[in-house]
């Protein structure tokens, strides 16, 4: 992680939250549940809240294109919200302490998740490319094998399932 770059406030204050949990928690001989979300979607979510689903499917069905930051070779991993929620009651309900990863270890490159959206919008989406961000992670995909071992929890919720759902909701909210 660059302690000095552009989402560096993003990722340091995420290491920082959980270096002061443990702390307090060894201080007060307290048991936390730290739970480490990687990119949630669902019904519920902002149409302007940045997110790469999100911004995918609005502009889809607003404006007949898709933004993509660099090449959209770049890779990651979504998790729809139920199956995030369902995540932490497990880890909430549990005795293991410590971080936990919870999301989706379903890959995929950020070009063919805009082909995928445009096909659920049903019309041709043309993409506009623009430069990529600066220490933009080339592949985010979380190791959940911990996850499945310590909550007996997987994500069941495909990405196609999960982009259909979305997809609808949005519909209704902007009205379309």
């Amino acid at each position: 992680v660059n302690c000095v770059g552009p989402r560096s406030c993003y990722c340091e204050g995420k290491r920082f939250a959980e270096s002061l949990t443990f702390d307090f928690a060894r201080i007060h001989n307290l048991k936390v549940h730290v739970a480490r979300i990687f990119n949630t979607y669902g019904p519920g979510m902002r149409v302007d809240d940045g997110r790469v689903i999100s911004s995918f499917i609005c502009q889809s069905l607003r404006e007949n294109y898709i933004t993509i930051y660099g090449t959209g070779d770049n890779t990651r991993s979504f998790c729809y919200v139920d199956d995030l929620v369902s995540g932490l009651i497990r880890l909430m309900n549990s005795t293991y302490c410590g971080p936990i990863n919870i999301g989706n270890n379903e890959e995929i490159s950020i070009f063919s998740l805009a082909e995928m959206i445009s096909k659920k919008i049903n019309k041709k989406v043309n993409i506009k490319y623009c430069s990529p961000r600066e220490d933009d992670p080339r592949f985010r995909k979380p190791h959940l094998l911990l996850a499945k071992n310590k909550l007996d929890w997987q994500p069941t919720i495909n990405l196609d399932e999960g982009i259909s759902r979305t997809n609808l909701y949005f519909r209704k909210i902007l009205d379309l």
